[in-house]
């Protein structure tokens, strides 16, 4: 079983905090949400209450020019066939300006005639005068009537802010009788204060009505915000649970892994030298005895076979201790432990084997040499017992993170699926591999003549794997 790579706890990070600065998320929406509804509320009224100013100011010209139309214009249609106005519409039009209501809401009146000059004003010292024609007298003389607060710049309002600084202008251009051709235009003045507390009043309700909906939606918006703060919060709080016990639960895998790690170790160090014991134990007992054994025959001259098979015995069982006294690794880099077995396997057999050794780290754990020594020691066993191959190739060369051994012959080959699965020599090359996290592969070469070994162990710790 290969153990599941451990990650350290810290890696597991924290979940993101609702909170920042030791306010919530929440409570920082619903605030900047606030300063929107103020924002807005505070424009909205403003817009309503110049809508509600202007509306005021349209009625007001409209009123007005109606009282004209009525009252001012039969004492000034005169002008349209004399070019004057008569003294007895003059006395008629102050008559008007001082004793009717509409005087009383007019504090100054005056009547100009399409060239731009005062043909009548309460003040006689204006009559006759000629000023540059505004925008808004222009429009009363193209048949608009204008209305508008005025701070009385103009030339012609001296007398007027000597008074006031603002009142309520009014254009009306005044037609001929019966016909839509302006003969004049009349332009009057009214105190704002009427208007002022008009607009005052609705603008004062507007905002309320606006500030009523704002703050019943931003109720309604924070008990939202609320509900999901809160389950937010809810989650977590079980999120950085889980967080913790998925930290706890990693600790103990790499605590595991560790000891799974340094077990496979010991257990690969304690099999190779109870293989070296085993080795010498044969080769320095049983083999010493079928040796004297043999050599005794021999002095009886036996002629009856047992020598022949005595001594095709005692070179099994040399063969078979050689194999199993390995080297003694210490000492020995991973290219001299390659070296070793390739030179033992071509001393055996007498086949020659083509062996390139690429950049390899310049410190390698023990287990790793004991591992590359017996999977290179058995795969060319097998090239050369079951695939009968005379052309054998070993790589051996590393990654940063990995030592690689391949080995290529030229034999028979095989077919996978043939391959028994109690097979000794490949479950043991597999089996050492994945011991200690590593990667073991036999497959046939791909125009099926030959086979090829591929072996991948991870180097850790720096290289001490």
């Amino acid at each position: 079983m290969t153990p599941v790579p451990a990650v350290p706890a810290a890696s597991a990070g924290t979940p993101p905090t609702v909170s920042d600065g030791g306010m919530s998320l929440a409570r920082r929406f619903l605030l900047a949400n606030l300063l929107i509804v103020v924002l807005a509320s505070v424009a909205i009224g403003a817009w309503v209450g110049f809508q509600v100013e202007r509306s005021v100011l349209d009625r007001t010209a409209s009123v007005t020019a109606l009282y004209i139309e009525s009252f001012v214009e039969p004492q000034i249609a005169t002008l349209a066939s004399t070019g004057a106005i008569s003294t007895a519409n003059i006395d008629a039009l102050n008559r008007l300006l001082t004793t009717t209501q509409l005087g009383e809401r007019i504090v100054s009146f005056r009547v100009w005639d399409m060239n731009g000059t005062i043909v009548y004003s309460p003040d006689s010292a204006l009559i006759g005068r000629r000023f540059e024609p505004k925008d808004e007298l222009l429009g009363a003389m193209a048949g608009r009537v204008s209305t508008d607060i005025s701070n009385l710049s103009g030339p012609e309002n001296a007398d007027e802010r000597r008074q006031w600084s603002r009142l309520v202008e009014t254009y009306v251009p005044v037609r001929a009788r019966g016909g839509p051709t302006v003969i004049a235009v009349t332009e009057f003045y009214q105190l704002p204060d009427e208007i002022d507390a008009e607009v005052a009043s609705a603008r004062i309700t507007s905002w309320a009505v606006v500030a009523l909906a704002a703050a019943l939606s931003y109720l309604a918006l924070a008990g939202i915000v609320k509900r999901g703060s809160d389950t937010i919060g809810r989650q977590q709080r079980a999120l950085r649970n889980r967080v913790a016990e998925l930290s706890k639960l990693l600790d103990q895998n790499a605590h595991l892994h560790r000891r799974l790690r340094l077990a496979a170790d010991r257990t690969t160090a304690l099999n190779e030298a109870g293989l070296r014991r085993i080795g010498s134990d044969l080769h320095d007992g049983p083999a010493q005895t079928l040796s004297l054994a043999l050599l005794r025959l021999e002095e009886l001259q036996d002629r009856t076979g047992v020598s022949d098979a005595l001594s095709s015995a005692m070179e099994d069982l040399r063969l078979i201790a050689a194999g199993l006294r390995s080297p003694l690794f210490d000492d020995l880099s991973l290219a001299d432990v390659a070296t070793r077995a390739v030179r033992e396997h071509e001393r055996r057999t007498g086949q020659g084997v083509a062996l390139t050794v690429g950049q390899l780290p310049p410190v390698i754990g023990v287990v790793t040499k004991i591992a590359v020594y017996r999977v290179l020691q058995e795969a060319l066993s097998n090239a050369r017992r079951h695939a009968g191959a005379t052309d054998v190739e070993v790589e051996l060369g590393a990654s940063t993170e990995d030592v690689t051994l391949l080995v290529r012959d030229r034999g028979r080959g095989f077919v996978p699926a043939a391959v028994r699965a109690d097979a000794l020599g490949i479950a043991g090359m597999r089996e050492r591999a994945e011991l200690l996290g590593g990667f073991f592969e036999i497959t046939p070469r791909l125009d099926g003549r030959g086979t090829v070994v591929r072996l991948s162990l991870p180097i850790r710790d720096g290289g001490s794997g």
